[in-house]
């Protein structure tokens, strides 16, 4: 992955490499998933134009299947924009004497007036 993407994120704070790995990770996950509800979607069709009865029975358990992969997706991206939200907060926190640790936390940092 590039590790550029989100690196401009803030007011020009770098993002933890281990939360652009995440990043990618869930991304990953969400474009297997996509792939997998195409190929669902394009036997359901095949199963519906055939208007054969076993293959019709079949399409209950691709629906629910397909039901269940956008779920999931859903699931992810929701977990995507709220890391990502905390990730920004964080950020920016640490723009003001604070720092974004590898767990997505900031830390306060005191800053010393010279």
């Amino acid at each position: 992955m590039d590790g550029d993407i989100f690196s401009g994120i803030g007011n020009g704070t770098q993002v933890d490499s281990k939360v652009l790995q995440a990043f990618q990770k869930n991304f990953v996950r969400v474009q297997d998933i996509l792939d997998q509800n195409r190929l669902l979607i394009n036997e359901i069709n095949q199963n519906h134009e055939s208007k054969i009865p076993d293959d019709l029975s079949r399409n209950v358990s691709l629906i629910r299947e397909l039901n269940n992969n956008i779920r999931r997706v859903v699931d992810l991206y929701a977990d995507l924009s709220s890391s990502f939200t905390k990730s920004v907060e964080a950020s920016s926190e640490g723009d003001s004497g604070g720092s974004l640790k590898s767990n997505g936390k900031a830390s306060q940092k005191r800053i010393r007036s010279g």
